[in-house]
């Protein structure tokens, strides 16, 4: 299977100069955690999470109307392309231990698969999942965004 066929095509994404602010709103109306960042041609240049806005501007007194996402963002990006054969992204989220990863076409972004997308889709083989999801949950986490 494709990573075209598991991902949400419906990606939200903010540019580099986002307030976190702004970032966290957009996060909370559309009941998401990660958030890709993107400069103007829709390149990924990070990844920020809810908990990066928590550890990295909230727990650090940054003013979060006033900080940009660029500040606080993940910049080490894993990402896959969207013709990819989904084992080549779990491969991916695996090793890197992350739930979450940005799916390009030609560089662009153009979706998000989840973990929850991979266990949610009907022709998900199983015991491929189940390897994923305990090698992202193991313990100490390198990026979980």
């Amino acid at each position: 299977m494709k990573v075209n066929e598991c991902m949400c095509h419906d990606v939200l994404w903010v540019n580099p100069g986002t307030s976190v602010c702004d970032c966290a709103s957009l996060m909370a109306e559309h009941k998401i955690g990660c958030v890709p960042v993107c400069d103007e041609n829709q390149k990924v240049v990070g990844m920020i999470t809810d908990r990066d806005i928590l550890l990295r501007s909230v727990c650090t007194n940054k003013n979060i109307k006033t900080t940009p996402v660029s500040e606080i963002m993940t910049t080490d990006v894993w990402c896959c392309d969207s013709n990819d054969q989904l084992d080549k992204a779990q491969e991916i989220m695996s090793k890197n231990q992350i739930r979450r990863l940005p799916i390009l076409d030609d560089g662009k972004i153009v979706g998000i698969l989840s973990i929850g997308d991979i266990s949610r889709n009907p022709n998900t083989n199983q015991e491929a999942y189940v390897i994923t999801f305990d090698n992202i949950c193991k313990g100490g986490s390198k990026n979980n965004a």
